[in-house]
């Protein structure tokens, strides 16, 4: 195996988490655990690009993830600690333009193996109707847009990623190759069949428009043929206009809107409001930058499945 090591402590081999084939729940977030071990070594920017490690890694890889489960991901400052972190393992596997602090931490390393995300699938524009989180690297030369990095909310776009982490994986770990390869296969499978689930659930709908507090489903609308709105763009938690209020108000009787998304990580305070005034219904549309004990599943596919569920409902599918 072409992995570079260094002399393992007895410290580090106690923190060792093992991480059976294709479940997360053994990946462990704690720097301590991150690098210096007997497997390869996988530091990811958060949850869905851990996600992805500990899937097609399985038990060959070592996983832990720079945000901790409850974090907000844009919020991330990287401390010391987590430098040196990053600089003991064999990979980083990122999102670039999503946290600017890990982008420069990982530029900055001395790590072999930097697995770019935003490279392995098409980002996209989506204006203003798209936040742009603040600090975020503007990717788009057009009308200084940044580019949406949401890409793991559409289950085509994140099997892209996918073949591409798989691919990296097995170049820089090529003594598990064919294991990479298998896992790789097996998770593609499974979001293509994910795919044609949000397809055949989304297709006959009363109505194709959704509100959210977040603007993160900028590619899932876009791949399902729904609309979406973001009640106050640029930051979650801050409160809508009263302009911004009566004008989903009046969108809401015109579309036959239901429900206002909110989602876990964030104040539901914005979508109640709105809610409250319009004589909506609130619920949750997980954006899965993270899981927590409020999560409406225990992994990504469990999570993008209630979504789904709430997405039928909202929208009063047939």
């Amino acid at each position: 195996m072409n992995v570079r090591r260094h002399h393992i402590s007895g410290l580090a081999l106690a923190a060792v988490t093992a991480l059976g084939a294709g479940s997360l729940s053994a990946c462990s977030s704690d720097s301590a655990a991150a690098g210096n071990t007997d497997k390869f070594d996988v530091v990811a920017s958060f949850y869905p690009m851990a996600f992805l490690a500990g899937q097609i890694g399985g038990g060959h890889v070592n996983v832990s993830s720079l945000t901790e489960p409850g974090q907000e991901p844009h919020d991330l400052e990287i401390s010391a600690q987590q430098r040196a972190q990053l600089e003991d393992s064999d990979a980083a596997l990122y999102l670039k333009g999503l946290q600017p602090s890990v982008d420069e931490t990982v530029g900055q390393s001395g790590l072999k193996t930097k697995i770019d995300a935003a490279t392995l699938t098409k980002l996209e524009d989506h204006g203003d109707v798209e936040h742009e989180h603040e600090g975020e690297e503007a990717h788009s030369e057009e009308e200084g847009h940044a580019l949406d990095p949401h890409v793991w909310l559409d289950p085509v776009k994140y099997a892209e990623i996918a073949k591409g982490v798989g691919a990296a994986f097995e170049k820089a770990d090529p003594d598990h190759a064919a294991d990479y390869k298998k896992n790789t296969e097996a998770l593609v499978k499974k979001l293509d069949a994910l795919n044609t689930q949000f397809t055949d659930g989304l297709k006959n709908t009363k109505t194709k428009v959704f509100f959210t507090n977040h603007a993160a489903f900028g590619y899932l609308a876009e791949r399902y043929g729904l609309t979406q709105e973001a009640i106050s763009g640029v930051d979650p938690d801050s409160e809508p206009s009263p302009a911004r209020i009566k004008e989903l108000q009046q969108e809401a009787k015109a579309d036959g809107v239901t429900t206002v998304f909110y989602e876990t990580l964030v104040s539901d305070k914005t979508a109640k409001t709105l809610a409250d005034d319009a004589g909506l219904r609130t619920d949750v549309l997980d954006p899965l930058e993270g899981i927590t004990d409020k999560s409406k599943g225990d992994d990504y596919f469990a999570v993008m499945e209630s979504n789904l569920a709430a997405l039928k409902t909202a929208l009063g599918a047939k």
